[in-house]
């Protein structure tokens, strides 16, 4: 007897071929048939006018912490996500050792915006080695989750306070074999960052961009001996040099393994930038090597605000301000010497066009404010009011940001939401150099909403902009990132597969309205938003969701390279 008949749906079944009329059978955590199926079940769903489709693939998170306070991680398990990967961007929490767990947390809170008083309340901060992190968690989760070895972590537990230093040949062999060892012990590859938005709870560089390029190759040399693993990095911001192009082939190259970086962003705007970032992935094919961008699936709304500073800490000037304690954070922002000072450094002519936005004042929308006297700014437009006003957009800026203890959420005019930038998208989408699904789920929390990627995608993208079939978009979120990450039978709806499925409904599945939900540890918020015409979530034959309520089921593997995964070569070495 079966445990699950699924029948009635309509199958699409991630690989991209038409969806045809078939039901689906599952017993013991497996697809046991496609197609004409009519056994016996312990449970019958009806997917009548409903698509059935594989479980969505997310290679891009931060739940590295969030998982032990939400182990059905939310929201992504609502959006239909049954496999995600954290330990991205070189922000791994394993390994460790006790004097680095504060520095690592007050990292996490800077440079992924993640609330510290959750960290600290949240997280117990008591494994040593990658296995027994792992070994926390299994048997916990709801759905499948994975782990890169993050290059910041592994500097901090070798170099301690010496790491935003350059490392000595000792000191490199021994991050060598704490990566090797962590990666026997099921790290899914090793992850890094040069970014300069990338700085740490001091307002400095986190430490893997102290690293030079040697460094950066022996470490991704690692993992050519261990199966299924692979590379992330974020090489730079905007245009890569010939250098940075070089640095990811030869990492790619040693490592034997393909790189995906983060992120492109596409706009009307950048166009020119898209077309020259993605020349890394043909230098890098012309020498063997493989790289793809990966890149959003709609545009970005970003939410600044001084409290956490993000984004503004890699404009000229900034980082050391926003590294200030709150009190004398207030001061300095409300000093006219230190605001002309900052205001020169968001106009430097070294700052990236693509980070320009994020410093207009004049464009900013008020989003969020909190305290009576700054009611009256929210959801209008800085420059409009300075201008009604007689001051400086920039000056009013300030004025609400202190007024309001540096709380407020001001909203980028960062654009892309626009036809032609949409038509854009699109066509990145269908480009075998990148992949879709740069989410970012459970990092940025008061700040972004990619973490919706899935259901934008098949909602705006597919449904209302015809940018992609509905088989394109779903073999886009299944088939394709699982390919690519190595997942073994995971990815489509094929029989003998693992059974993570997701029915949906193809005329309403989308997100529904971004609010703010306290549900963190210390009543922290997070941005938030339910998922639209997801009816069924199932993670290895057990079903995790029904009509966008948990069953508290926990049916998730805690993933290990070469046991969940498998080696993709890249073309040097097929």
């Amino acid at each position: 007897m079966l445990d699950y008949l699924i029948k009635g749906g309509t199958l699409i079944d991630g690989t991209g071929s038409a969806r045809r009329a078939g039901n689906i059978g599952i017993k013991d955590g497996r697809i046991t048939a496609v197609g004409d199926v009519d056994e016996a079940a312990r449970e019958t769903i009806d997917a009548t006018g409903k698509i059935v489709s594989p479980g969505f693939v997310d290679v891009h998170t931060h739940y590295d912490a969030q998982v032990f306070w939400d182990p059905d991680v939310s929201p992504s398990s609502y959006h239909g996500v049954t496999s995600v990967f954290a330990g991205n961007c070189g922000f791994s929490v394993a390994p460790l050792v006790p004097e680095a767990g504060d520095y690592l947390m007050r990292l996490l809170a800077k440079v992924e915006g993640m609330p510290l008083e959750s960290l600290q309340q949240g997280v117990p901060w008591n494994w040593d080695s990658f296995a027994s992190y792992l070994a926390l968690l299994d048997g916990k989760m709801a759905i499948n989750i994975g782990f890169l070895v993050g290059h910041s972590a592994i500097r901090r537990v070798v170099m301690g306070e010496d790491s935003g230093k350059p490392a000595t040949p000792e000191q490199l062999e021994t991050m060598k074999d704490l990566l090797k060892t962590s990666l026997a012990e099921g790290g899914m590859g090793f992850s890094s960052s040069q970014s300069a938005t990338h700085n740490d709870g001091n307002g400095e560089p986190v430490p893997s961009r102290a690293a030079d390029n040697h460094e950066l190759i022996e470490l991704a040399g690692c993992l050519k001996d261990y199966p299924g693993t692979l590379l992330e990095f974020i090489p730079s911001v905007g245009v890569f040099s010939e250098e940075r192009q070089q640095l990811m082939t030869d990492m790619s190259l040693a490592a034997q393994r393909s790189l995906n970086w983060n992120v492109m962003i596409v706009t009307k705007g950048t166009r020119d930038i898209v077309k020259e970032q993605l020349k890394a992935s043909d230098y890098a094919a012309k020498h063997g090597a493989e790289v793809k961008a990966l890149t959003f699936a709609q545009p970005v709304s970003l939410r600044i605000n001084l409290w956490s500073g993000f984004g503004l800490d890699s404009f000229p000037g900034w980082a050391g301000v926003l590294a200030l304690p709150m009190d004398e954070r207030k001061v300095a922002f409300s000093d006219p010497a230190i605001r002309e000072k900052l205001v020169r450094g968001v106009s430097h002519p070294d700052v990236p066009i693509v980070l320009r936005a994020t410093g207009n004042f004049k464009r900013m929308l008020v989003e969020e404010t909190f305290s009576e006297a700054n009611a009256k700014y929210e959801g209008r437009i800085i420059g409009e009011m300075a201008e009604e006003m007689g001051i400086e957009p920039s000056d009013l800026f300030f004025d609400i940001a202190v007024a309001d203890d540096l709380k407020t959420t001001f909203l980028p005019n960062l654009g892309g939401h626009d036809d032609e930038s949409w038509a854009l998208r699109g066509e990145v989408w269908r480009d075998d150099r990148t992949l879709v699904g740069a989410s970012d789920a459970g990092a940025h929390v008061d700040m972004i909403d990619t973490f919706a990627f899935s259901t934008t995608l098949l909602s705006e993208g597919v449904r209302d902009r015809h940018l992609l079939t509905l088989e394109e978009g779903v073999h886009q979120i299944t088939d394709r990132p699982a390919r690519f990450m190595g997942l073994i039978e995971r990815g489509r709806l094929q029989e003998g597969w693992h059974a993570d499925v997701v029915i949906f409904d193809e005329a309403t599945v989308g997100k529904g309205p971004i609010h703010t939900r306290y549900d963190f540890p210390a009543n922290a918020g997070r941005l938030y938003c339910e998922a639209n015409g997801i009816d069924h979530v199932f993670v290895n034959g057990q079903e995790i969701v029904r009509n966008n309520e948990l069953t508290g089921n926990k049916p998730g593997v805690v993933m290990r390279s070469g046991r969940d995964t498998e080696t993709v070569p890249i073309p040097a070495f097929r």
